[in-house]
């Protein structure tokens, strides 16, 4: 697999074999001296909290965001299998996790937001997460109301993207006034990431400010354009969007998208194959100052990068581009197994062993947040 970074004059595309060295030894020595490594196991456990956009947004106008947290565990923590679908014919493999084991010693630990694509959910990115974990992060992930896996997908929850932010802020708040979770928890180091609409999250909740209009007039002149073409499943016809907008509520909180969303506490993001980057205020972009880096397949067809990541990487100062040679949209998702490569094949084909993306990304992640997170802001 081939790998070239940008932006700027002076970048020069190199191999993948040598992006990877330089990404472990910048891990070996910033892992060293932010000293959060841990090689045992990795406990998961569950809460809900409540965000008030979340009624706007389900579709049953629940004001709850299920959250789901994965750590360093106590080394004697007995890992079990965790897998999405029928335990006998499991669809995708997440990795191991011990439920509800104890944190492990060693003091605070840096958090890390993670943010899910649509429509999915928490544990479909449950391979990223584990690995931080095992790393030595708590990652603080969600399912976003009303447009994850679990529930109804509405096209409120799609209108009001934005608002994802809002989930992980409503979680983090959570997780630090939690008496098992809180104190385990280093304040002063928080980055985020996400993947597809995920990363769209977390460049607005590192300070990217939402413009809606903006798509509006980019998918006037580019209907064609993947991203101004509604998800299977996901109700946004116009009929749907017309309807949805009628209500009042909806209509103001809209109009407090420009408002921005940015949380002050996130320190860098990790962005992965995002969008859409149209929903976006250019100009934002150009103001941002923290740290970002943004990953993505040259294959992908979902979420394309001459539109989306590209764009983003060239606007943000000081942003790093990592391009993937023919890796796809659905590459960054949970481990695929025979039965869910067979179920699902428009997610679980791939040119490139999915593993191998997986490897990168979580190298990337590794070295990127172990750098920029050294400091309290």
């Amino acid at each position: 697999m081939n790998a070239t970074r940008c932006c700027g004059s002076g970048d020069r595309a190199m191999s993948a074999r040598k992006f990877l060295m330089a990404i472990a030894v910048g891990l070996t020595t910033t892992l060293a001296r932010a000293a959060i490594a841990h090689a045992g196991p990795v406990g998961e456990t569950h809460r809900v909290t409540t965000e008030k956009t979340a009624v706007l947004r389900d579709a049953e106008h629940r004001d709850q965001v299920r959250v789901t947290v994965w750590y360093p565990a106590a080394k004697d923590s007995v890992e079990q299998p965790l897998v999405i679908g029928p335990p006998d014919k499991p669809l995708f493999d997440v990795g191991s996790v011990a439920f509800d084991a104890p944190f492990a010693d060693g003091g605070l630990r840096p958090i890390l937001l993670l943010s899910h694509g649509s429509g999915s959910s928490a544990r479909m990115m449950g391979w990223f997460g584990i690995a931080m974990a095992r790393a030595g992060y708590v990652v603080i992930a969600v399912d976003h109301p009303g447009n994850n896996s679990g529930d109804a997908k509405t096209t409120a929850a799609m209108l009001l993207a934005w608002d994802r932010a809002e989930d992980l802020r409503s979680a983090l708040a959570a997780s630090e006034n939690d008496p098992v979770i809180g104190p385990h928890l280093d304040k002063v180091r928080v980055g985020v990431a996400g993947f597809s609409l995920g990363g769209y999250t977390a460049l607005v909740a590192a300070g990217a400010r939402p413009d809606p209009d903006h798509i509006l007039a980019f998918c006037a002149k580019n209907p064609d354009d993947r991203i101004c073409v509604p998800d299977v499943g996901i109700p946004m016809t116009d009929a749907d969007k017309k309807k949805t907008l009628a209500s009042p509520e909806i209509a103001a909180e809209r109009a407090r998208a420009g408002e921005g969303h940015r949380l002050p506490e996130v320190q860098a993001a990790l962005a992965m194959a995002p969008g859409p980057i149209q929903m976006l205020d250019p100009a934002s972009l150009a103001a941002m100052r923290t740290p970002i880096s943004i990953m993505l397949g040259d294959a992908d067809q979902q979420v394309p990068p001459a539109t989306n990541g590209v764009i983003a990487a060239k606007a943000i100062p000081g942003a790093t581009l990592l391009q993937l040679a023919g890796v796809g949209h659905f590459d960054f998702i949970a481990d695929c197994t025979a039965a869910g490569r067979a179920t699902f094949p428009q997610w679980c084909t791939f040119s490139v062993p999915q593993a191998d993306t997986h490897r990168q990304a979580i190298a990337v992640a590794q070295e990127f947040f172990a750098r920029t997170l050294v400091k309290a802001p």
